[in-house]
């Protein structure tokens, strides 16, 4: 059970980061998040 939640949790990230990064600099701003901030963002989606 593990592998398969360590595989689901990278899905996870990966999918918030390519979504995130598709966001223009605006659409992030809106949302309080800076570009630097993504990959913070996809690890605390993950983590909770």
């Amino acid at each position: 059970m593990k592998i398969a939640r360590s595989l689901n949790n990278w899905r996870k990230y990966r999918q918030t980061v390519s979504e995130l990064g598709r966001m223009s600099d605006r659409e992030l701003s809106d949302l309080g998040i800076g570009r630097s901030d993504i990959h913070r963002v996809a690890r605390e989606a993950i983590a909770g």
